[in-house]
C-alpha cells in the first residue's frame, strides 16, 4: 500500500463473489481475488461445502488420503508435461523442490532464471525477482548469502540472444532453465513469438531441464496452463493458486523418470507434514473438477476480452486469458526493463482513485487483475467507467 501512496492496508472481514468487505463495513469490488486462485469467486458455495465436509472428517492426518490421489489425477489429466506429481503447501516450496530435483537429475548446479520472474522466496531464486521485490524497490533480499545465488544466472525475459549466449557459456553445467511462460510478476507479459520454443530447443541441446513456473498461469489461461496454450512442453511444471481452490496447496510434476528420483522411491529428499492437507485437497477438487468444462474458459475469455476492450483506450492493457495488467505506458511491455519504465506514480494515482470508488485492484504496477466467473458484465462495466473517469 505504501507503494501506491497509502500508509496502511484495509483489513478484510469477509468476501463473497466478486466483493470484499473490510472491518469498517466498506465493500470493494475485488480484482485481486487472493492473487489468482479464486476463479469462482470468494466463498464459492461448492468449495465451502467441500471444505466443511472435509473438516468434519478431520483436518490433518499425516498419512495418505484418497483425495491426494484424486488431485494428482486431475493435474496429470490436465497438464501436458505431468506424468507424476508431488503435492506441497506453497508455490515457493514447489519451485524450490523442482529445482533441487533438476539439479539431482542432471548432476549439475547452475540454473537460469529471467529478470522480473518470481518463483517464490527461496534464497537462490531471489536474484532479480519481480512482484513484491520490484514493488518495494528491493533489488535482492538481505540475508541471502552470495554463495547461494552464485549459480543463478539471470537473463532478460523474451530475449533469445541473451539466453542463447548464457547456454553457450554455461550449458555444460546448467541444470535447469526456469521461467514463467506468461510472466505475471512484472505485470502480465506474454512470451514473444518463438521465445518458449527457443528455450525448449536450447535445453534439449545442452541437457538442461526446462521448468515452467505455472503457479499463476496453471488452470487460469487454459486448463492445461500456458504449456497447453502455447504448445510447448517443459520437463517439470510448478503449480499453485487455482490448484488449491484458495487454500494452501501447490504441486510440482513432470516426466516419470525425473519424478522417480524423489524420496521415498529415489534419493532426492522432499517432505512436508501438511502437504496434501485434506482441507486443501477438498477445495482443490471442488474447483478442478469444474474446470474440465471448456465453457468455463470460453466465458472467462469473453469477460476478459470485454474488460480489455473497455480499458484499452485508457492504458496499455496486456492480457492472456483471465489475467490482465493496465500498464501506465504507451508502448508494449516485453520485459522487466519495460515494466520498470512505466509511470508508477500515475498507477498509484489510479489505484487511489479506484479504491475511493470501492474498486480494489493490485496495489502494484507489477501485478495482474484476475478475472473470475464472479465478475459479471455489471462489475466489468463499473470498472471501465471508473477508469475512464480517472483518465478524463
Amino acid at each position: 500500500m505504501r507503494a501506491v501512496g497509502l500508509d496502511e492496508p484495509f483489513f478484510v472481514r469477509s468476501g463473497r463473489g466478486a466483493y470484499l468487505e473490510d472491518v469498517d463495513g466498506r465493500t470493494y469490488l475485488d480484482w485481486v481475488m487472493s492473487w489468482g486462485p479464486l476463479v469462482f469467486g470468494h466463498a464459492d458455495p461448492e468449495t465451502v461445502e467441500a471444505v466443511t465436509a472435509a473438516a468434519q472428517r478431520g483436518t490433518s492426518f499425516g498419512a495418505p488420503t484418497e483425495a491426494e490421489v484424486e488431485v494428482a489425477a486431475e493435474i496429470a489429466d490436465a497438464v501436458p508435461s505431468v506424468e507424476k506429481v508431488r503435492l506441497v503447501s506453497s508455490g515457493t516450496e514447489a519451485a524450490m523442490s523442482a529445482l533441487r530435483l533438476a539439479r539431482a537429475f542432471t548432476s549439475r548446479d547452475r540454473i537460469v532464471k529471467f529478470a522480473g520472474c518470481y518463483h517464490g522466496h527461496a534464497d537462490a531464486l531471489l536474484a532479480s525477482a519481480g512482484s513484491g521485490v520490484a514493488t518495494l524497490g528491493i533489488p535482492a533480499s538481505p540475508g541471502v548469502p552470495t554463495a547461494t545465488t552464485a549459480n543463478t544466472i539471470v537473463c532478460p525475459y523474451n530475449d533469445v540472444d541473451s539466453i542463447a549466449a548464457a547456454v553457450a557459456q554455461y550449458g555444460e553445467g546448467l541444470a535447469a532453465v526456469i521461467v514463467e511462460p506468461v510472466a505475471g510478476n512484472m505485470g502480465v507479459v506474454p512470451p514473444a513469438d518463438g521465445f518458449l520454443e527457443t528455450l525448449r530447443r536450447l535445453c534439449d541441446a545442452c541437457g538442461a531441464l526446462l521448468v515452467f513456473d505455472e503457479v499463476i498461469t496453471g488452470f487460469r489461461v487454459a486448463r492445461g496452463g500456458a504449456q497447453e496454450l502455447y504448445g510447448v512442453t517443459p520437463d517439470l511444471t510448478v503449480l499453485g493458486k487455482i490448484v488449491g481452490g484458495g487454500l494452501p496447496l501447490a504441486a510440482f510434476g513432470g516426466r516419470a523418470e525425473i519424478m522417480d528420483r524423489l524420496a521415498p522411491r529415489g534419493d532426492v529428499y522432499q517432505a512436508g507434514t501438511l502437504s496434501g492437507n485434506p482441507l486443501a485437497t477438498a477445495a482443490g477438487l471442488a474447483v478442478l473438477r469444474r474446470l474440465r468444462d471448456d465453457a468455463v474458459y470460453d466465458e472467462l475469455e469473453r469477460r476478459g476480452a470485454r474488460l480489455e476492450a473497455g480499458l484499452a483506450p485508457h492504458a496499455r492493457v496486456q492480457r492472456v486469458g483471465a489475467m490482465a495488467t493496465m500498464f501506465m505506458t504507451d508502448g508494449p511491455v516485453r520485459d522487466f526493463d519495460d515494466a520498470q519504465a512505466c509511470d508508477t506514480e500515475r498507477y498509484a494515482s489510479l489505484f487511489r482513485h479506484l479504491l475511493e470508488r470501492g474498486i480494489y485492484v493490485a496495489p502494484s504496477q507489477f501485478e495482474a487483475m484476475f478475472i473470475s466467473l464472479a465478475h459479471g458484465d455489471e462489475e466489468i462495466d463499473r470498472t471501465i467507467e471508473a477508469v475512464a473517469d480517472f483518465d478524463g
